[in-house]
């Protein structure tokens, strides 16, 4: 049983997310973070996605219209990471947020990746990041992964986004 190893092709396909306000959810993923709406179900659900998916993200208020945010110190989710293809679509990203005046609760250098974090409308965790390529992971004198977390630059960031 311990032998087994999930075949390295596997994604995880779609976070499907319990929310209090359809509409509030659907102007931030869809009208500030860029998702396009796929299929609406009444005013009930929503499945979004980007570059035509079916979904990547399923919004929901079938036990949560509105609910209150969940406890901070509960199990759960902790957030939801989006991977952006480039260093470039980060930046857009970040330029968009910080243009829309959207509240960014950090931004950090893991050394594999850059990220930025903020929360939805229901206080969910939101990732929104970019991988560095493989080559250029930060690895110990024994070629382990070494990953940190560092304040991540982002003047540095922001200038590829003009």
């Amino acid at each position: 049983m311990n032998d087994y190893k999930i075949p390295a092709q596997t994604h995880i396909g779609h976070v499907h997310l319990k929310v209090s306000d359809l509409q509030k959810s659907l102007d931030f993923y869809c009208g500030l973070l860029g998702f396009e709406k796929m299929v609406m179900y009444g005013d009930q659900a929503a499945f979004i996605s980007a570059g035509g998916y079916h979904h990547h993200i399923g919004l929901n208020t079938w036990h949560s219209k509105g609910a209150s945010p969940a406890p901070e110190y509960a199990s759960g989710l902790y957030h939801t990471a989006i991977l952006y293809p480039e260093r470039k679509d980060l930046a857009i990203i970040l330029k968009r947020l910080i243009d829309a005046r959207y509240n960014i609760t950090g931004a950090s250098d893991h050394g594999v990746s850059e990220a930025i974090y903020l929360n939805d409308p229901d206080q969910n965790g939101v990732e929104l990041y970019w991988d560095r390529p493989k080559e250029q992971w930060p690895v110990d004198q024994e070629g382990n992964l070494t990953m940190f977390t560092r304040r991540l630059d982002i003047e540095n960031l922001l200038q590829l986004a003009n």
